[in-house]
């Protein structure tokens, strides 16, 4: 089925900045601002906004607790797994009404479904419900998914949200939320009201604008003006709020990597040996220790070692190890030229690296991984540009990126690293390729659940031992709130481009005086 109205990307994320520092507010004292760094490409379910949960516009048939636990949303109670794990039936709860009027019914759950696997309307989420063969309505308040094989991980999908059957005005989205939407000025914000008749109670806070400024240190003086209310700041930019009066600064932890993706086509990102030196050659306890004021721990991977579905045969020397960089890069064949810079057969060992222009953090790791390369021999030109100007240039040099989610491991990593997904926008940009993972991503999928740990625990080993990325840190999510509220209950974050972490349950924020 396609789409009854498509929702056009206004922009991809990290968009233009807003109105600049010291400009004055443009809200009432009545509506609590939130400043993101960036900007959503588009309000709509079925598209990937917010398909993890999150949103303050849509809810799912489950949704999570701050602790990642699953706890019924638009669903009446949890799913029921049939044995052979192939048939999971909700019902849904009764009363639930759309922000238009309308009840929610199973019809509006099957529409959502069906066209997020409708091919023809393209949904970058697609490959996350490949496991579903059909969703059918058993009357008004039944649904039942039909999977082609046993998917542990489908109650953990459904914190997608439903939206009306028939589809959503792109100008106008429609959804069960605890917020209404009002209007979007692309490149500046969204603006949203309280549901009053929301399901799970009217919200204390009556109106929410997300502000949009991609620019840490725009964010920054932006909440010191009082413009925002409330922001997301690299642990640097937060220090200077800790202590004020008024102010709190929230330390969440993260899922949320950051590290080098590298293109595996070019001469020099698709020699293993130069991005294995390189991975060496980085100090990752350095860069915790200074660029994250601490709130961090070094990264060897894009599974969290805080989950259980960690693998710690992958954990490398959080420190550089310079003389074993030299040595591998010597070995293989790149010597040392008088420039201090390695060369083989004619190839300079020289690449690449961008990052977005506007966010200091991964400019800070940028820098300080370039400077550690430099020592083995390895030359990193830095590239700080918007993200126009990144995407169609990430098959040919290295990215600074950042992903990462503390759910199941079938989440992001299936995208980023399966043959199927390559050169899908921000998916598998380097176009890796690598026929075990591919086996072992989809055995992942496809097995119970002791077989699953086991194939998630050989991909972990399989791109370790090819360094696809260098990953170099997990972060803590740091949150800057003005003012006092009760309901504030820390969690633990994805990587996420969406209202989601800290500021997911602002519904259930009251003031505190």
């Amino acid at each position: 089925m396609r789409l009854a109205r498509p929702v056009a990307a206004l922009s991809i994320a990290f968009a233009a900045a807003c109105s600049a520092p010291g400009a004055p507010a443009s809200t009432p004292d009545d509506t609590f601002v939130i400043g993101l760094g960036s900007e959503f490409e588009n309000l709509s379910p079925v598209l990937g906004y917010a398909a993890d949960g999150g949103s303050l516009l849509f809810d799912g048939l489950m949704e999570r607790a701050a602790d990642l636990s699953l706890k019924p949303a638009l669903a009446a109670g949890p799913p029921v797994t049939s044995a052979d794990g192939r048939t999971v039936t909700f019902t849904l709860r009764q009363g639930v009404r759309f922000h238009d009027g309308r009840p929610l019914t199973a019809k509006d759950v099957v529409y959502t479904y069906e066209s997020v696997l409708d091919p023809t309307n393209n949904s970058p989420i697609q490959g996350d419900y490949a496991a579903i063969d059909s969703v059918k309505a058993d009357g008004d308040s039944t649904v039942v998914f039909s999977l082609k094989y046993p998917y542990a991980p489908l109650p953990q999908r459904t914190t997608l949200g439903i939206v009306p059957d028939g589809g959503i005005d792109p100008a106008k989205p429609v959804g069960t939320g605890p917020y209404t939407f009002v209007q979007w000025t692309p490149g500046d914000k969204i603006s949203m009201t309280a549901n009053a008749s929301y399901w799970g109670g009217a919200p204390a806070i009556k109106k929410v604008v997300v502000a949009f400024a991609p620019d840490d240190n725009v964010r920054s003086t932006r909440l010191a003006a009082g413009e925002f209310d409330a922001t997301v700041l690299p642990p640097k930019a937060a220090k200077r709020f800790e202590g004020q009066p008024g102010v709190t600064v929230h330390k969440q932890d993260s899922a949320d990597y950051r590290g080098i993706m590298f293109p595996s086509k070019p001469p020099v990102t698709g020699d293993a040996t130069i991005r294995k030196a390189f991975s060496l050659a980085v100090d990752r306890q350095a860069m915790v220790d200074s660029i994250l004021a601490g709130a961090g721990k070094p990264a060897f991977g894009p599974v969290s070692p805080d989950t259980s579905w960690y693998n710690p045969k992958v954990q490398g020397n959080a420190t550089a190890d310079l003389p074993a960089a030299g040595k591998l890069l010597t070995d293989n064949g790149w010597k040392i030229e008088k420039d201090g810079i390695r060369v083989k057969n004619g190839q300079k060992a020289s690449f690449t690296l961008m990052y977005p222009a506007g966010d200091s953090l991964r400019k800070e790791l940028s820098l300080a991984a370039a400077s550690d390369a430099r020592k083995a021999g390895i030359e990193v030109e830095l590239a700080g540009l918007d993200w126009d100007a990144i995407e169609p240039r990430m098959a040919e040099d290295a990215l600074m990126m950042g992903y990462g989610a503390p759910f199941d491991p079938d989440y992001i990593n299936y995208d980023m690293f399966h043959s199927s997904r390559a050169g899908k926008g921000f998916f598998n940009p380097g176009h890796y390729d690598n026929p075990k993972v591919d086996a072992a991503l989809q055995r992942g999928r496809e097995s119970a659940d002791a077989g699953r740990k086991a194939a998630y625990e050989e991909f972990q080993q399989l791109i370790r031992d090819d360094e696809a990325w260098t990953y170099l840190v997990f972060l803590k999510h740091v949150y800057v709130v003005r003012g006092a509220y009760t309901g504030i209950e820390p969690g633990v974050d994805a990587h996420e481009h969406a209202t989601g972490g800290l500021f997911r349950d602002l519904h259930t924020w009251k003031p505190a005086s």
